[in-house]
């Protein structure tokens, strides 16, 4: 079979004859000159069955074969035969120079490193940085466009010049860290005695993001409630002592527990606009959404279980009431005072939706604004449970039966129990992550999808954090070559070219291709950034773009 494929290798001889002194060269590139005699004998005997295209099925089978010449045998006349050798193809040399590495401390090395962390980490000086060096990178910040990092193996190596050794090293550490533990030490105690300081002197020191909360917006809801259902709780709770009526004590309870609601809800507006901390990146805008959410709580086990239990009470021993002229007295001003902050609560509610661009309905289902939700909710219902407590109180007046009375307290107590099961529902829903409108979702979208450089986006979820901002996640399918073309424009297409014309080896392509394709990376980051910001002006809510990239 061998000879035949010699005499089908030697038909193709002169139409193949350019491509193989084209595949002489790089076999000699590749395997060097000592290859190259071999292959010369090869041209010689006319042997081509690495160089015969495979569409020729009897030459294809010995792609992989190299095939010597002549072997003389001494008796009789001298006969050619031939000897077969596997040699390793052009293919495999690529793949040998680019086989799997194993990346171990010699590449993690080359890892770059902040200032920050070489100082803190290796206990050098900023002196000591000086002298190596620097390298700008892309910042992840927004408030800095590039910043200066180091070689990591560069500052291991500088960091055992100033110490000496490793052990030398590991024991400044050692006694770094114990001093950073008694200074935290001391920070605490000294902390403790200035809060007994301020506690005892008073605090001077004005709060003025914090008050000034207090004045404008749900915080001026807030305040204008406590002030007016602290009084009224007092004035009922005299009317009920003087009456006895059962209702009267529900609408005390209910005065009660609303202004210690209110109470709690002025704490978490307080804390919600607390600046982040590292402990909690994103801010504490959802107390107000916690506080609201133990505000329902409270309206319930408070207001609506006591009231219960006071209109059973009455129901199984009804005792006669005495006059009830002061009760309605007070039952009348309740009303006026319940209804001048539910309408301040309704004016605050509407200037919000109108802001967002959300109907007045769907803004309070919603529970957008948490506290001047339970504000309307409890006036609402405080302006109904008066109405049904002077309705009750005028019917046992009428008939002199007390049972009408403590029908009113069972119906306040059912009307504090819806209203704190909607405050409860709302609340818990917006805690675990409600999405935006799917109309700002869609804007959103659509603003990531006309940009050039992005083929597609999957997977996109948008939440409200609370007090008007939102969180914006999606995976994002890039266009490379667009990518790539963001890159080449800012680059020297003369020195590309030279740079690929000096390309010889499988080691000078590689070292090539790592080289650019650092920087294509780096140019992908680049245009994340780029889109993140787009958003964040576009959309002054959106706070947090978290861009995957798929």
């Amino acid at each position: 079979m061998l000879p035949g494929l010699a005499a089908a290798a030697a038909a193709h001889r002169c139409s193949w004859s350019s491509l193989c002194r084209l595949r002489l060269r790089c076999r000699a590139a590749a395997h060097g000159s000592s290859e190259r005699q071999e292959w010369q004998n090869l041209v010689t005997l006319g042997s081509f069955s690495n160089v015969v295209p495979c569409s020729h099925p009897f030459i294809c089978t010995l792609n992989q074969v190299k095939l010597y010449s002549t072997n003389v045998q001494k008796e009789g006349q001298g006969s050619q035969s031939l000897r077969v050798e596997k040699v390793p193809s052009f293919d495999e040399t690529v793949k040998a120079v680019l086989k799997k590495r194993e990346y171990g401390p010699k590449y993690t090395q080359n890892n770059f490193i902040t200032g920050v962390r070489a100082i803190n980490e290796f206990c050098l000086k900023s002196s000591d940085l000086e002298q190596l060096r620097k390298i700008r990178r892309r910042s992840p910040h927004e408030d800095t466009e590039s910043f200066t990092v180091y070689l990591r193996s560069d500052v291991e190596a500088k960091s055992l010049e100033v110490w000496g050794s490793p052990e030398a090293l590991a024991r400044e550490k050692k006694l770094r860290k114990e001093a950073e533990i008694e200074y935290r030490e001391r920070l605490f105690r000294n902390q403790k005695i200035l809060r007994e300081y301020r506690d005892f002197l008073g605090n001077t020191k004005p709060r003025s993001r914090t008050t000034s909360v207090f004045f404008k917006g749900p915080g001026k809801v807030v305040m204008v409630a406590i002030c007016i259902n602290g009084l009224n709780c007092f004035f009922k709770f005299l009317a009920w002592i003087y009456t006895g009526s059962a209702s009267m004590f529900s609408e005390a309870i209910h005065s009660l527990s609303d202004t210690c609601n209110q109470g709690l809800l002025a704490v978490g507006i307080s804390k919600s606009v607390q600046t982040p901390d590292p402990t909690h990146p994103y801010g504490f805008s959802n107390m107000r959404y916690i506080a609201s959410l133990i505000s329902g709580v409270g309206i319930f086990m408070m207001g609506a279980g006591l009231s219960w239990y006071h209109g059973i009470m009455g129901l199984l021993n009804p005792q006669p009431m005495e006059s009830l002229l002061w009760a309605y007295c007070i039952l009348a001003g309740s009303l006026v005072s319940e209804g001048a902050t539910l309408l301040v609560a309704v004016n605050e509610l509407r200037r919000s939706a109108r802001a967002k661009g959300m109907p007045f309905y769907k803004y309070v289902m919603e529970s957008r604004d948490p506290s001047t939700n339970v504000i309307l909710l409890e006036d609402t219902a405080a302006v109904l449970g008066v109405i049904i407590a002077a309705t009750c109180m005028g019917l046992t007046s009428i008939t002199g039966n007390p049972l009408y009375d403590s029908l009113g307290s069972l119906g306040v107590g059912t009307l504090l129990g819806i209203v704190s099961a909607f405050l409860i529902y709302t609340n818990t829903e917006a805690l675990l992550g409600r999405s935006i409108q799917p109309e700002q979702v869609q804007r959103l979208t659509e603003l990531l999808e006309n940009d050039p450089s992005v083929r597609a986006i999957h997977d996109v979820k948008a939440t409200d954090l609370g007090l008007g901002k939102v969180r914006f996640k999606a995976e994002v399918d890039f266009d490379g070559r667009v990518v790539t073309r963001s890159y080449l424009e800012k680059q020297d297409f003369d020195q590309m070219l030279q740079e690929i014309q000096e390309v010889k080896t499988p080691e000078e392509l590689e070292t090539f291709m790592l080289k650019h394709g650092e920087n294509i990376i780096d140019t992908l980051g680049a245009e994340v950034d780029r889109l993140e910001k787009e958003l964040k002006k576009r959309n002054p809510e959106v706070r947090h773009v978290d861009l995957e990239i798929l």
